[in-house]
């Protein structure tokens, strides 16, 4: 079908829309659209557009096999983890970030989220339970924590509206829109599935000597969104009294927004903060505070597994995290984090626990599962006093 680029009057946002379409609501700020038909410029455009994203879909196709005969012979860039795979691209160069034309929530502002998950669909690191562990945590924000629907952006491959598929530049603009006009007070949650990665450091900002990264479906020809890039954006401007939670359900994601201090913890429960600052560069916020909850440390990996519905397919981590929260109200970040742990370690030791639980506890046993949840914040404070809310 034909179609031709129209810009949303009210946000900005550039639409794909038929070209005998008159009349069309913005899936993104819901406002309707007069369509006026100049000229067949913007259609032989969008033609052509076609044409090319199709001739780069066979070669990525191709590519892919390539990429799968290499594997059989040990000659794979992508490795295998536990029911998941941990990818490691090429080097990349910085590009310029776009600017985003997402409207901020007109009604919702002071609670919103922010929930990506990546399947890869018709790659060879495709992924299962990506969706599965956005629709889950969508309905954990939703029902449970008291989050308003409409404040919630989506981004996954099964969306109609082209600006929630997650590609590079729609999470780029997904993390900007979370923090655009936050407030004092505002609560702001941040939550990806999918493939993580890391890269050699090229600023000297890392202490272990790499780059943790997120994962884009496109990542393989736009690259990987590097941690340095989501601190700049969704954590240093983070004001006064704003709260940001960011849950990352990936391999290498221990310090994915590069925060400043990660919490240690052994298996008695004692802890203590070890500062990542190795340069002068700000990685803290403007006054507001800043957790990551990550499913392993920089160098472990994350498990795709079954979990809670049947063969439905989900990240340990995020089942691990919405049970300690449902089962036990009020909890401290400490307790948070020692439950998600002691789920993981008994699944691998062998202890059977009883409920909906257990059909990620079994399939989990089966895994070479090398994963332990990790929590990083912008600032060092005591995990057993302080409680989790969203």
């Amino acid at each position: 079908m034909a179609r031709r680029i129209e810009r949303c009057n009210r946000c900005g946002v550039e639409l794909l829309v038929p070209t005998d379409t008159q009349i069309v609501r913005c899936a993104v700020c819901q406002a309707i659209i007069n369509i006026k038909h100049s000229n067949n410029f913007n259609s032989s455009l969008i033609h052509a557009q076609d044409s090319i994203h199709h001739a780069a879909s066979m070669l990525r196709n191709a590519i892919g096999s390539v990429m799968a005969v290499n594997s059989a012979f040990g000659n794979s860039s992508l490795q295998a983890g536990g029911y998941g795979y941990y990818l490691q691209p090429p080097m990349e160069t910085p590009r310029p970030t776009p600017s985003t034309g997402l409207p901020l929530p007109s009604v919702f502002g002071r609670r919103r989220a922010v929930l990506c998950g990546v399947s890869y669909l018709g790659q060879s690191c495709s992924l299962k339970g990506s969706v599965n562990d956005v629709n889950c945590m969508r309905y954990f924000l939703v029902e449970k924590m008291g989050f308003p629907i409409e404040s919630i952006l989506i981004l996954t491959e099964y969306e109609a509206d082209p600006l929630r598929i997650p590609t590079k530049r729609n999470m780029q603009m997904a993390l900007r829109w979370l923090v655009q006009g936050c407030q004092p007070g505002d609560s702001l949650v941040f939550y990806f599935s999918g493939h993580g990665s890391r890269q050699q450091d090229s600023d000297g900002d890392e202490i272990d000597g790499f780059d943790e990264t997120l994962c884009p479906v496109d990542y393989e020809t736009e690259g990987n969104i590097l941690d340095d890039e989501i601190n700049a954006t969704i954590v240093r401007p983070l004001p006064q009294d704003a709260t940001l939670h960011a849950i990352i359900d990936a391999c290498y994601s221990g310090t994915v927004l590069d925060l400043p201090f990660v919490c240690r913890m052994n298996r008695e429960g004692y802890y203590m903060w070890e500062d990542q600052q190795r340069s002068s560069v700000n990685k803290g916020t403007s006054g507001g505070f800043a957790v990551s909850i990550s499913a392993c440390d920089d160098h472990q990996t994350s498990s795709d597994t079954s979990a809670l519905s049947g063969n439905t397919l989900t990240g340990a981590m995020t089942y691990s995290f919405i049970q300690a929260v449902q089962n036990e109200p009020g909890l401290t970040y400490g307790r948070l984090l020692s439950a998600m742990r002691t789920t993981i370690r008994e699944a691998k030791t062998g202890i059977r626990l009883r409920g909906p639980i257990a059909s990620l506890v079994n399939k989990i046993l089966r895994t070479e599962l090398s994963q332990e949840p990790q929590l990083s914040s912008s600032e060092k404070f005591d995990i057993y006093s302080k409680r989790f809310a969203l």
